[in-house]
């Protein structure tokens, strides 16, 4: 099985411990994140990875050489030149699902204990376009699904700002986003000719027509490893 690591992003929020290295090497118990992130990807049955990189790129090269990329086929896309977010991230490598298999895209800086099996093997049951893994919990931002689970818009609680792409069926419900989900190929060949772009508004554009739907994981484990207080939190669980 194939996945995608996104691994580009600079780290902002983690500052200053991004300011020498990529936000995907910082480390918790001393294991790098990126580490973390293709360990549980082996246990779950994922055999060939590919990762974007941006922010210090060479220091990620050079960490999978030194563990010879952990016995399986990985995979880099250098983004050094220009970061293209998440959609045109995931853009930029299609090339490497070529295998007509749906496919996991993980984030980098999440730590969960979520079922990886479960949730691809719950994708193809459903028989949408993309299932995305999500929670019951506080967030500034909501994905928001129908009684029939199908994805029709998102919401923004601090700017106040809604946008609705598909007409729903019954009452819509917030959910937050753990960033790790399966998509189908099929996706690939209806994205944007930009080459920078989220992969929430993409989802967004092509909810309307598509299905795009949701796996629960509310009772799961779930830290964002994006925020500094959090990476004290996750030295309990490692």
């Amino acid at each position: 099985m194939r996945a995608f690591i996104l691994a580009a992003g600079l780290g902002t929020r983690l500052q200053p411990l991004t300011n020498n290295k990529p936000k995907a090497l910082v480390e918790i118990n001393g294991t790098p994140l990126l580490e973390i992130v293709i360990t549980k990807l082996i246990n779950s049955g994922f055999d060939q990875i590919i990762i974007n990189v941006h922010h210090f790129a060479e220091q990620i090269t050079s960490f999978l050489n030194s563990r010879n990329n952990f016995g399986i086929e990985i995979k880099i896309s250098d983004e050094s030149g220009m970061l293209l977010d998440t959609g045109g991230g995931l853009k930029n490598a299609a090339w490497f699902f070529d295998d007509s298999q749906p496919f996991l895209v993980h984030n980098v800086d999440v730590l969960t204990n979520i079922d990886l099996r479960e949730l691809y093997n719950f994708h193809l049951q459903t028989k949408s376009l993309a299932t995305l893994a999500v929670q019951k919990r506080n967030s500034s931002r909501y994905f928001l699904f129908d009684e029939e689970k199908n994805l029709c818009g998102w919401q923004n609680i601090k700017t106040t700002e809604t946008k609705i792409t598909r007409d729903s069926i019954g009452k819509l419900e917030q959910f937050a986003f753990s960033g790790i989900h399966i998509a189908d190929p099929a996706v690939l060949k209806m994205m944007p000719e930009e080459k920078v772009f989220s992969l929430v508004d993409f989802y967004l554009s092509i909810a309307k027509e598509n299905r795009i739907t949701y796996f629960a994981h509310s009772n799961s484990l779930f830290i964002d490893l994006g925020k500094k207080e959090n990476l004290i939190e996750a030295k309990k669980y490692l």
